[in-house]
């Protein structure tokens, strides 16, 4: 798979270079450069094929050039064990596609797990290795820890806000032979993210600790979220005969982009819902509007390290073929003041717990009706986090407790002995300096 960056088609650069040196010099986000026609192996798999299966074939198809199908096979089977996202059937024409049955209940577990298994193969590649930082609030930080932990070639630090390290595992930490430093600044996850952002922003510490990203900046995080749609299709095709729609809470659109790049990758698909963000929107005919695009590429600040979004990669896909884009992306207003009578609806209609972003998304589907016909068509509804993460605001909305599965019991626990540093990037920096050492 060759990679452009959205500032400069003419760079190319291998998903190698994409991953391990993931910030391109000209402030964009790197992008497929060219689509990938995976229908014979997309027709090929069925509802008897493994997630992991389908992810390494997948891998073999799209990185052939750079990854043996018995190593893509290995980084599947590593990343994922057993593990895959769960498909549900809500009624004849709405299904569920959930994706928090990754060892934390985080949507970003199995993406995490890709990313980490993938970049361990580069590393032994090239007999060398790098270090991850990332700005962290206590689920993410869960999530990213249980993919990189015990990687022999992967090193991570999790930046927190002061008092938020909470059910990581201290076998894993560098203190006690493991791969992984926690540290607490004192302040905000804002304050975080700006101390993440100063270290990758100097590129010459970027070189001298290998940092690379672990969030969808880097395309090795996004990629296999590409593998969600090919996986609920193979579920749900015996099961329906008209359009098939995928609904996608927004958060910072790497979901969408994912299921996008499955549809320049051949996948059967008639359009994607999203509830609408300031990023974007559509006017009173329906026609996409992205507000970042008012501003030319070249007059834009650099993609964000810390705190990325994927409108860019979004623009990207249909700059060729604006029209494209209407007929395929339907954003909706969708209040966030919503989310419990939207929790409870998703309730009383299938007996199920959803999260807010889930919430938002249900509300997209609602008011998409008028654009979709479900007399024919199905919509898949993909479920992010885990409901046990807000149970109290789905107790709130439903009147029913939520069940905290047991493999959670332990992630509101506090974890002593954490260092705490001024939110001062020089202190970051020592300890990159420390940990190489």
């Amino acid at each position: 798979m060759e990679l452009i960056s959205t500032r400069d088609a003419s760079r190319i650069v291998s998903f190698h270079q994409a991953v391990l040196d993931c910030i391109p010099p000209d402030g964009g986000l790197y992008v497929p450069a060219q689509e990938e026609d995976l229908r014979r192996w997309i027709m090929f798999m069925d509802d008897s094929t493994s997630f992991s299966s389908i992810a390494g074939t997948l891998t073999s198809a799209l990185l052939k050039e750079e990854f043996s199908p018995v190593v893509c096979e290995r980084i599947a089977g590593k990343a994922f064990a057993g593990r895959s996202p769960e498909i549900r059937q809500l009624d004849d024409h709405v299904f569920s596609l959930e994706l928090h049955t990754g060892p934390t209940g985080c949507h970003k577990d199995f993406g995490f797990l890709w990313f980490a298994s993938a970049l361990e193969h580069l590393l032994i590649m090239d007999t060398t290795t790098a270090t991850v930082m990332a700005a962290v609030d206590e689920i993410t930080g869960r999530s990213l820890a249980a993919a990189v932990a015990g990687k022999e070639r992967l090193r991570l630090v999790l930046v927190y806000p002061k008092e938020h390290v909470r059910g990581l595992n201290p076998e894993t930490f560098v203190s006690n032979g493991g791969n992984i430093w926690p540290v607490e600044i004192d302040g905000n996850l804002s304050a975080a993210e700006d101390l993440v952002r100063a270290v990758y922003s100097d590129r010459s510490l970027v070189e001298k600790f290998n940092l690379t990203l672990a969030n969808t900046m880097n395309i090795g995080r996004l990629l296999p979220q590409v593998f969600f749609y090919m996986y609920a299709f193979t579920r749900i095709r015996k099961k329906i005969m008209g359009d098939l729609f995928y609904a996608v809470p927004a958060g910072n659109y790497g979901n969408l982009v994912a299921g996008l790049y499955g549809w320049k990758f051949s996948l059967p698909v008639n359009g994607f819902i999203t509830n609408t963000t300031s990023g974007l929107s559509c006017d009173a005919r329906g026609n996409c509007l992205f507000m970042d695009s008012l501003v030319p590429l070249k007059e834009r600040g650099p993609a964000d390290p810390a705190a990325p979004s994927n409108l860019e990669r979004l623009e990207q896909v249909f700059e060729l073929n604006p029209r494209m884009l209407r007929g395929l992306v339907y954003p909706m207003d969708v209040s966030r003041n919503l989310v419990p009578d939207l929790m409870l609806d998703v309730y009383r209609k299938y007996g199920i717990f959803v999260d807010s972003d889930t919430a938002l998304a249900w509300g997209a589907i609602t008011a998409a009706g008028d654009r979709i016909d479900y007399d024919e068509a199905s919509v898949v509804l993909v479920s992010k986090d885990h409901p046990a993460f807000e149970a109290g605001t789905i107790k709130r909305a439903c009147g029913q407790p939520v069940k905290v599965p047991d493999f959670m019991e332990d992630f509101s626990r506090p974890v002593p002995g954490i260092t705490t540093i001024p939110a001062d990037v020089e202190q970051l920096k020592k300890v990159l300096v420390e940990m190489g050492s």
